[in-house]
This record gives C-alpha cells, structure tokens and sequence, in this order.
C-alpha cells in the first residue's frame, strides 16, 4: 500500500494521520463533509466527496457516525497500526480498524471491522471485538471477553474475563465490569452498575475520547 486516504478531520483523526505517517503511506487526500474545516495538520481537506476513493480510511471517533460514512460512502480501508503495537500472529483484525500506540492484542482474538482500538488498551487472548466498536486509552480486558458491536468502552475501564458486553453499550470511565452486560446499557462504577437503557441511537452520544 503506497497511499491511503482519510475521512474525518478532527482530533481523532490527527492521530490516525501521524499512525499513517510511520507507516511511511502517503496520505492522498484528506476528506470531510463539514466545509468549515480547511486544513488539519497542514493537509488541505477536500469536500468533493461526489469522486472519493472506496479505499478510504474513515478516522471518525464516535462509532455510529463512523458507521454511518462507512455505509453511505462504501469504504472500504485497510486496517492500520502504529509501529509500538504488540500484535498476536493468531489474531485476526478487521478492515478499517486502526491499533493505536501500545496496544497489546494476545493471541485467538478477533477484531472486527472499523474499531478503534486506542492508546495502551490490553486485549487479553481469546477476546473478540464485534464491528464499530471503541476500545479507549488503558482499557483492560482479561481473556475470553466478547465487546458487542458499536459498544464504546470508556478510558481506563476493566472488564474480567469471561464476561459478554452487549450491542451498543456505554462503559463509564474506570468502571470494572465483573458481570455479563446486556444491549443497549450505560454502566458506571466500581463495581459496574447499569444506570441507563438506551432506547435508541439517538441516545447513543459518545464523546471522541483520547
């Protein structure tokens, strides 16, 4: 892969561009659907979005948005990661996902497709991370732990091992997760504690968190 290009241009995405960077890939064009954005890091930001690239690698923090322009727009990127991550040969990652410096991933786990696995997280083996999800910076998940699709894990959490997190939940920051969790819950907490359902994705606001 000589080139790549990106979608999203705001503080999440400066740190995929510098991932892409070290990878020594030329960032083609940088492109984004709000047209007060002009520049991020020096890049011109391009809102001709009528003729863009299906290889495109979307660096949107919040997992329903990303989702959103991953489907609307067909993308299609490769998964990426900065050169500090220690990644298991008998792990499988998904198109579009980015690993982050210093994220550990151990062996038998399987990373769906446009996560974000961020700074320091420690996927433990046997995990598996369903599609658009958000591991955060210092999370730690133990061995044998399913994440549900579009679940955002908050910055610092830890969830034992064994454990099932739903679909579209919110894990508060620096909450431990010692019980299986069901769709669609907010969890705060030490231990963890459900204090809200979702009943929709309008509902579902996560912050882009570093």
């Amino acid at each position: 892969m000589n080139s790549l290009s990106v979608f999203g241009a705001s503080g999440h995405a400066k740190v995929v561009l510098e991932i892409i960077e070290l990878n020594g890939i030329q960032i083609d064009q940088i492109y984004d659907e709000d047209p007060s954005k002009d520049k991020i890091m020096n890049f011109p930001i391009n809102h001709n979005l009528a003729k863009i690239n299906s290889n495109t690698f979307v660096a949107i923090g919040n997992n329903i948005i990303r989702k959103t322009i991953v489907e609307k727009y067909s993308l299609t990127g490769p998964y990426i990661k900065h050169p500090s991550v220690n990644l298991s040969k008998h792990s499988q990652v998904g198109e579009g996902t980015v690993l982050m410096a210093g994220v550990s991933i151990n062996p038998d786990c399987r990373i769906g497709i446009h996560c974000i696995l961020n700074t320091n997280c420690s996927v433990d083996h046997d995990c598996i991370v369903e599609d658009y999800v958000h591991i955060s910076p210092n999370v730690s998940l133990a061995g044998n732990v399913k994440i549900g699709e579009g679940t955002h894990v908050g910055i610092g959490a830890t969830i034992i091992q064994g454990l099932n997190v739903g679909r579209n939940c919110i894990i508060g920051a620096g909450a431990v997760i010692i019980n299986d969790i069901p769709d669609n819950s907010v969890v705060v907490g030490n231990p963890g504690r459900v204090i809200k359902k979702l009943n929709s994705k309008k509902e579902n606001k996560q912050e882009d968190e570093r």
